[in-house]
């Protein structure tokens, strides 16, 4: 029992001390979901690196575009972003892809992502560009997303805000 209430109390207190960081670089290949996509892409028209840092190490990463639609491939979320960005209208976040590198840091660096993204009063919607896995449906749904739309390659999850 007591070891049980260790592993419990080690959990909560491993929550508690994470926090969001934006990152300036990454390793790429490190991305088990678009590890084609170079960090120039990741950094630029908006773009942004999130890291769930605890004790001063990197638990997960969460790649995020600012568009102003719903892209359905990569090659759209590069138009959509760029787009929004040069003419200063984002007001959806896209998450196109999201790893973690201890259990539970994907939920955790997904809440975070979402506290952060409520403080700004611009963005109205935070959508997710999935791969067509089950692991990134199961994911996706059992964080509280929504379906919204399944495309040739990739599916679009919802999360209220």
């Amino acid at each position: 029992m007591k070891t049980f209430k260790d592993t419990i109390d080690n959990f909560f207190k491993w929550v508690k001390g994470t926090e969001l960081v934006e990152l300036n670089e990454i390793d790429v290949a490190e991305d088990p979901v678009r590890p084609e996509l170079d960090l120039q892409f990741r950094t630029t028209y908006g773009r942004k690196i999130y890291g769930l840092k605890y004790e001063d190490k990197i638990e997960g990463i969460i790649c995020i575009a600012y568009c102003n639609d719903v892209p359905q491939s990569v090659r759209e979320l590069d138009i959509i972003s760029q787009n929004a960005h040069l003419q200063d209208n984002e007001d959806t976040v896209v998450a196109y892809t999201v790893w973690s590198r201890k259990r539970g840091a994907g939920k955790e660096i997904m809440e975070k992502l979402l506290a952060h993204i409520k403080e700004n009063k611009k963005i109205k919607r935070a959508v997710t560009l999935s791969p067509l896995t089950p692991m990134a449906t199961h994911f996706h749904i059992r964080n509280g997303a929504k379906l919204i739309q399944h495309n040739p390659t990739t599916q679009n999850f919802e999360y209220l805000l």
